[in-house]
């Protein structure tokens, strides 16, 4: 008997390690996805000043629009931010860059600029891998949770102080454009259908066209046509 339970607490023990060393290898993936995400978002934020001084040299009156991608950078640079809130600052941002991009539209001499095709070069690769690091980052913390919450291993990981993290998950300023349909009809009054009307045959070519059948013709003539009506007399 004390062999089984010997045994037993052997079992536990190593099932315990393993779920530990587990748990503790997929938290730091975690941190190391996060550093990698951290990376890339300082250099995003590097690369906005360069791009705000380019398009204010082209539109030096858009300042509303300039201030604002500065403010939303510096709230995106404040230290502190959980992944979370992090997130929510860079969906700011990209909102304001949005912004600041749809205004370049109207100067053709700024999106000719090479200076400003680069910097809207770099900061779309940057862009990229930002995405990228935050698929990779949302993957290790969804496996991370799961085990945090389901049995066994929730028990090792509420032993040890191993709780759950949280998503980076960004709200960008896309929206899906309403869409206007020209070819569709218009305003139909009643149930909204309108009376189907039979189509009308036109005439074989070489052909008369046939009149439509109608009541017999009245049979007295007209005046001044020269026919007799029935029961007068002959004209000598």
């Amino acid at each position: 008997m004390l062999f089984i339970l010997l045994g037993l607490l052997i079992v536990l023990i190593v099932g315990g390690v393993f779920i530990y060393n587990g748990l503790i290898g997929l938290r730091n993936k975690v941190q190391e996805a996060w550093r990698q995400i951290d990376v890339e978002l300082k250099r995003r934020h590097d690369l906005i000043p360069n791009l705000v001084e380019t398009v204010k040299g082209y539109a030096s009156h858009e300042r509303g629009t300039l201030e604002e991608v500065m403010r939303a950078r510096g709230a995106a640079m404040a230290g502190g931010q959980t992944p979370a809130q992090q997130a929510q600052s860079e969906g700011i941002l990209s909102q304001a860059l949005g912004r600041l991009f749809a205004v370049v539209e109207a100067y053709p001499d700024l999106k000719a600029n090479q200076n400003f095709l680069a910097l809207q070069t770099e900061l779309t690769s940057t862009e990229d891998r930002i995405a990228n690091a935050r698929r990779y980052y949302n993957a290790l913390v969804r496996e991370l949770n799961t085990k945090v919450e389901t049995v066994p291993s929730n028990f090792v990981a509420g032993m040890f102080g191993i709780h759950r993290e949280e998503y980076f998950e960004t709200e960008g300023g896309e929206r899906e454009a309403p869409q206007v349909d020209f070819g569709s009809a218009g305003p139909q009054g009643g149930s909204g259908a309108t009376p189907a009307t039979a189509p009308v045959e036109a005439p074989a070519p070489g052909t008369a066209a046939i009149p439509p059948q109608g009541p017999p013709p009245d049979r007295e003539s007209s005046p001044g046509t020269g026919a007799a009506s029935p029961g007068s007399p002959p004209v000598s």
